[in-house]
């Protein structure tokens, strides 16, 4: 399981809780965040409470309106969208600002020692979806979605930050926001398939994905992706070829039901290898964790093979990278400009964890 604190600082309840529970890692909020130094001093905390200094700690940091790391102390990081707009017009352009945006990104994580960027979206939104996506998605065509996506990705991996594919196997088409309530998605498979599903299979090679709390009603009517057995082994582990770990998306959202133990059992029975439970409630977290078993056999493999993914970060000069992110989505680069591969002659292949 990865679990959230209430503050900015832990407090003794909370050590003693993490100690005896042992989770895998730790998730990071606005609430948690208030300065570089205390970012690091909180990360730190978090991981002398479990006893091990490489335990991952995961954060929301996709540019746009869902960054948990901001100004003063951070800067802005575009929309996904804003991204796809450029690549809209100019492909090659796009895919490097999606490449430059995730290895700035991977720098400051990394920096303050955070180790996996639950990003990029790659959902596809559909028009009058609830908003909950918007412009978090990098556009409405698929196969665009999953080319900037993964130079995303790439961007993270060269920074040495694990990126997490969301939310499988997509929530573009939702008409209701799944923190608030369920979704049900009354879609065809085979529209599905040829559409919303397109990204998480072309980047199934990933080592990293959450899965989406919501129901497609062709699929499995009676229960969300992260609930449903046929969602997981048919769609994503079967139909898409997703072998990495796959997470759960936050148990406290209002689109799922029961206590939180009923909760982690549920999506642990239908596949997940991850409970992802957020808000920082302690009681909550101590029914998760009374039900919730170490990682171990197929589900530790993949994360180990995930971590097999990282490398030494490449040197890079930030303030050079950031200027160029601004150039290209200014518009003030037009006619081809540099080589999108400039920034990342080290990377020959897509990186993959599988």
């Amino acid at each position: 399981m990865v679990l959230g604190c209430a503050g900015p600082v832990l407090d003794a309840a909370e050590q003693a809780f993490f100690r005896e529970a042992n989770p895998l890692g730790f998730i990071l909020f606005r609430r948690n965040i208030a300065s570089p130094e205390q970012v690091k001093e909180l990360i730190t905390r978090l991981r002398d409470a479990v006893g091990r200094p490489d335990a991952p700690i995961l954060i929301d940091q996709e540019g746009g309106r869902v960054a948990r790391l901001r100004p003063p102390h951070w800067p802005d990081h575009p929309a996904a969208r804003s991204i796809g707009e450029l690549a809209e017009r100019a492909p090659a352009q796009g895919a490097e600002a999606a490449w430059l945006n995730g290895r700035l990104l991977a720098s400051a994580l990394h920096d303050l020692g955070i180790t996996v960027d639950c990003a990029p979206v790659c959902d596809v939104p559909v028009p009058h979806a609830h908003d909950v996506i918007g412009d978090r998605a990098f556009a409405e065509d698929p196969d665009l979605v999953s080319d900037l996506a993964r130079a995303f990705c790439d961007g993270l991996l060269a920074g040495v930050v694990l990126p997490v594919i969301k939310h499988i196997p997509g929530h573009g088409r939702a008409g209701a926001d799944s923190h608030e309530e369920l979704p049900v998605v009354d879609t065809s498979e085979s529209e599905l398939i040829a559409t919303d599903f397109v990204p998480f299979r072309r980047l199934a090679d990933l080592p990293l994905g959450m899965v989406a709390h919501v129901v497609y009603r062709a699929i499995d009517p009676g229960h969300p992706a992260s609930t449903s057995p046929t969602v997981i082994a048919g769609v994503v582990r079967g139909l898409l070829g997703f072998d990495g770990l796959l997470f759960s998306d936050d148990l406290s959202m209002g689109a799922l039901h029961g206590s939180p133990a009923t909760r982690a059992r549920d999506v642990l029975a239908a596949g997940c290898d991850v409970v992802l439970h957020c808000n920082g409630r302690l009681e909550e977290m101590r029914q998760v964790a009374a039900v919730t078993p170490a990682l171990a056999g197929e589900p530790w493999r993949r994360w180990q093979r995930a971590l097999d993914v990282l490398t030494e970060p490449r040197p890079m000069v930030e303030a050079e990278l950031r200027a160029r992110l601004d150039a290209l989505l200014g518009d003030e680069v037009a006619g081809g400009g540099k080589d999108p591969t400039a920034y990342r002659p080290w990377l020959t292949a897509p990186s993959g964890g599988g």
